[in-house]
């Protein structure tokens, strides 16, 4: 009987490996540029075409290689990182397991040019799909260059797993952020079909996530720094009224390594408690450095997921910094303005000392003495410089109104004039149409809206049924291309992330669909004039983050989708919210504007608007 068990072949095991080491372009950015970190490089460059399905290339100025490294490099758990099983508890690199480019090789198509400082000629290599194709000599640049292309060449299936170019080319550039932010020490450069993306020149830790995020980043920072036994902090976190709706600026690096952990997370959210809105996520980026020997970075594939010996304390630390630093902000704010030399004191008057004011009283003053009145204040008064004119009599008042009749009487006949009256002949709504309101929806709770049937009566979630509303208002205006425009006296400028700014401008003609009018689009804020009429100018911030957060796994390709997703995000943005108060005319209107939806039984987000409850339901509730 032949044996069951066999070895599998190096090219199906690294296959397999590839698996877990490389899942799309962004995996292969994320080693390439942690092996050209990792070989001292000063400048490193990252070039890609078609978001890395056709070309990832990264060239570094770093040590190189020799001609036995270049080709052992490719082999399974080949390293120069460890020696020993004890190494895996004391690394200073990134990458360390040896299987990175074996799993690369097996899949794509690489060469690999390399030469080390004191040698004449360096060394270029080809791989296919883990076979070696060529190896020759060349005069090359000191470094490194590796050019992976093709990617899962070998493997359709994996390669229709991808998702499209802009859902690709968006996990790069974040995995391009990540290395970059833990490395201001290193020049980056980032070009995407031929275009320059990013240029990340030598910098400090301020001015690297500026220019990495570019806009009004720089004002919205508030240093942290705390040293203890245990750990040092550094970094920056953002200002409460900067916090957005997303968790898109959020980045921890331990030990200059990126990493995700949800409890430190808490931490952070900690510190921010009872100064945030509800849902609203503060930016970070925080810098820990811990002994190595106190942390497991080898639990997870990718090394995204650290493990620490004191996980307690780190959180109690991280959260008291971030505290200490708010608080700092909040309670000694910079002036900034500069002082009026109009306000100071004329020189001449510097040591004059004001003259105090002097009161004269007359004692005999009796103000109920007629005789002594007239006879005191006959002329002007000697006594407090005030003036005082003698009392009129008012013993024949009536005299004044003589005649007064007959005048106005008079003018009455002579002229004739015409006024509009004054007086409220009605409302808005007659009392009849108040009353009939009244008596048909009522508001529970801030949350629900209660209106009687025939048989029963029909309960609304008021959010849910004006996000349906909206929903169906917004669709129909993108769809039908005639939205209207409610232009804005002044201007509003909006500042974006570089990434943002790519999926605006994606997104540009649905908005403008929608209502919006775009003055000016640059390359870190845009420029609105003119807003859709169901939106306020507060409301236009609001509305724009939540839609990148919700697209920020990518634009659908299809137009209807796309558009779709944008009614979907903006109509549950601008939704009346659970716990508003509303009146009776905007509860019927709401009811009313429901029911003439094409679908009015659900939620854009398929979750119900309504329920119904007979009057038998209610006679039965009652029979128990």
């Amino acid at each position: 009987m032949s044996s069951i068990i066999q070895l599998l072949p190096d090219h199906v095991a690294n296959q397999i490996a590839a698996g877990e080491v490389v899942q799309r372009p962004a995996s292969v950015v994320k080693e390439l540029l942690e092996n050209a970190v990792d070989a001292k490089a000063s400048d490193i460059k990252l070039i890609i075409k078609d978001a890395g399905k056709s070309l990832v290339q990264v060239i570094d100025n770093g040590l190189g290689m020799n001609v036995t490294d270049a080709r052992l490099c490719f082999e399974r758990h080949a390293t120069s990182k460890i020696r020993h099983a004890e190494d895996l508890f004391t690394l200073h690199t990134k990458g360390f397991r040896g299987e990175a480019l074996a799993s690369i090789a097996a899949i794509a198509h690489v060469e690999m040019k390399t030469k080390q400082d004191q040698e004449e000629l360096g060394i270029q290599i080809v791989i296919e799909g883990s076979k070696f194709v060529s190896q020759e000599s060349a005069v090359l640049p000191k470094g490194t260059s590796f050019a992976v292309k093709n990617l899962f060449f070998n493997i359709p299936a994996r390669r229709n797993f991808l998702k499209s170019d802009t859902v690709e080319y968006r996990h790069i550039i974040d995995e391009f952020q990540r290395v970059a932010l833990a490395h201001p020490n290193i020049h980056f450069t980032f070009y995407h079909n031929g275009s320059e993306m990013f240029n990340l020149p030598i910098s400090t830790l301020r001015q690297r996530v500026v220019n990495v995020f570019s806009g009004k980043t720089n004002e919205k920072l508030v240093p942290v720094q705390e040293d203890t036994e245990i750990v040092t902090v550094q970094g920056f976190v953002s200002k409460p009224e900067f916090a957005k709706k997303n968790r898109g600026e959020q980045f921890f690096f331990v030990n200059d390594r990126f990493i995700k952990s949800g409890y430190l997370h808490h931490a952070v959210m900690a510190a921010y408690d009872g100064i945030l809105k509800d849902g609203a996520q503060p930016s970070y980026f925080l810098y820990l450095s811990v002994p190595p020997n106190s942390i497991d970075i080898n639990i997870h594939p990718t090394k995204t997921e650290i493990k620490f010996d004191d996980e307690s304390a780190l959180y109690a630390i991280l959260r008291a910094s971030i505290k200490h630093s708010l608080g700092q902000f909040n309670v000694a704010p910079v002036l900034d303005f500069e002082r009026d030399s109009n306000l100071d004191t004329p020189y001449h008057y510097k040591d004059l000392e004001g003259a105090v004011p002097t009161i004269q009283v007359d004692s005999t003053f009796n103000p109920f003495s007629d005789d002594k009145v007239n006879k005191h204040y006959a002329g002007s008064s000697s006594g407090s410089g005030s003036s005082y004119k003698k009392p009129v009599s008012t013993s024949n008042w009536e005299s004044l109104y003589v005649g007064l009749k007959q005048e106005a009487d008079f003018t009455t006949e002579s002229t004739e004039f015409s006024f509009e009256s004054d007086e409220v002949t009605g409302s808005l709504f007659n009392d009849e149409e108040v009353e009939h309101a009244v008596q048909n929806v009522y508001q529970i709770h801030k949350k629900y809206i209660v209106s009687p049937i025939k048989s029963g009566m029909v309960i609304v979630d008021q959010q849910r049924a004006h996000q349906r509303v909206l929903y169906e208002q917004f669709l129909t205006n993108m769809t039908v291309h005639q939205a209207s425009s409610q232009q804005l006296l002044f201007p509003l400028n909006l500042y974006f992330s570089s990434s943002e700014m790519e999926l605006i401008d994606d997104l540009k003609l649905s908005l403008v669909n929608t209502g919006f009018v775009f003055e000016e689009t640059n390359d870190d804020h845009v420029v609105i004039s003119g807003i859709p009429v169901n939106v306020t100018e507060s409301e236009i911030s609001m509305v724009l983050e939540q839609l990148l957060s919700d697209l920020q796994d990518g634009i659908p390709e299809n137009s209807f989708s796309q558009n779709d997703t944008i009614a979907k995000s903006m109509a549950k943005s601008l939704a009346v919210k659970t716990g508003t108060s509303l009146t009776i005319k905007e509860q019927e209107n709401l009811v009313n504007g429901l029911f003439a939806c094409k679908d009015p039984n659900v939620s854009p987000f398929q979750k119900p608007t309504f329920i119904t409850m007979r009057v038998e339901d209610i006679d039965k509730k009652f029979a128990l």
